[in-house]
């Protein structure tokens, strides 16, 4: 498949707690890789999860998040598109700043069960991957940029977002729809053909299809993901970040994880 993008693989720790996510990430890169015939550019190095609190674990991404910021803006600037596997989703710290820059008109589609608006003054579990949406739109300085608009942000699948994190996405005028919400017509009619990023964070799926480390009942469907990306016309997504899928679930074999990630995926690289 001749290929328009550009392969970013995250393999270093950025707050995860938990060990597969990391294994995930690499995972769906080699089978993007695969799908793509090219070679992905891989930027840092795993360790061990630890469950710290963001104050911690922001200082010890620096260079994961820094390697991310460089390799979507030299991917943009080649003109490709940046299509990245991480490992958590606090891996957007160093792409969405990037985005902003390089499409500061371009919408930003966060499907998520959770809307990750936290900041240091409203989150409970401490934990760095709840913020990187807010830090993004300008909340909070996580010293790695800003820039998104937050009333271009659509929320799609959210349904577990704490009520002062509610408030936060409510002032800022984030549209959040449900997963009864999320449909393709309705997200398409609210990016209306303006340029998109999407970022796919799998515990917006019902649990049991692509296993994520923090799961929340009522889920979407593979197949609604999937409507939502052929909905979207082609040339106006201006990259993709596929995060936390969660390896080595007991319960659901990877392969079938990796095959449900690339037909969902095909449906972009038409």
């Amino acid at each position: 498949m001749t290929s328009r993008f550009s392969l970013i693989v995250s393999q270093g720790r950025v707050a995860d707690r938990t060990d597969g996510a990391l294994v995930g990430a690499r995972l769906v890169g080699d089978a993007l890789a695969r799908l793509l015939d090219t070679e992905p550019q891989v930027i840092g190095s795993p360790t061990g999860s630890v469950t710290d609190d963001w104050s911690a674990a922001l200082p010890e991404a620096e260079a994961t998040l820094h390697g991310l910021r460089d390799a979507v803006g030299a991917a943009i600037d080649s003109g490709l598109t940046p299509l990245l596997a991480t490992n958590t989703c606090a891996a957007s710290l160093g792409t969405l700043p990037t985005v902003a820059q390089r499409h500061p008109d371009a919408v930003v589609l966060w499907i998520d069960a959770h809307g990750d608006f936290n900041t240091p003054q409203t989150t409970d579990s401490g934990y760095l991957g709840g913020m990187v949406l807010a830090a993004a739109c300008g909340l909070w300085d996580s010293g790695h940029g800003a820039g998104i608009d937050p009333r271009r942000v659509i929320v799609v699948g959210g349904r577990d977002i704490d009520p002062a994190e509610a408030v936060l996405l409510s002032d800022a005028g984030v549209t959040v729809l449900a997963p009864a919400e999320s449909t393709a017509e309705r997200v398409a009619e609210l990016v209306a053909g303006r340029p998109v990023w999407i970022h796919v964070d799998w515990d917006v799926l019902e649990p049991g299809y692509i296993p994520a480390a923090y799961r929340v009942a009522d889920g979407m469907l593979p197949h609604q993901i999937a409507a939502i990306f052929a909905a979207l016309p082609a040339d106006a997504v201006k990259g993709v970040e596929f995060a936390e899928f969660e390896a080595g679930d007991a319960d659901v074999p990877e392969r079938v994880s990796l095959e449900l990630v690339l037909e969902t995926f095909q449906h972009l690289a038409r």
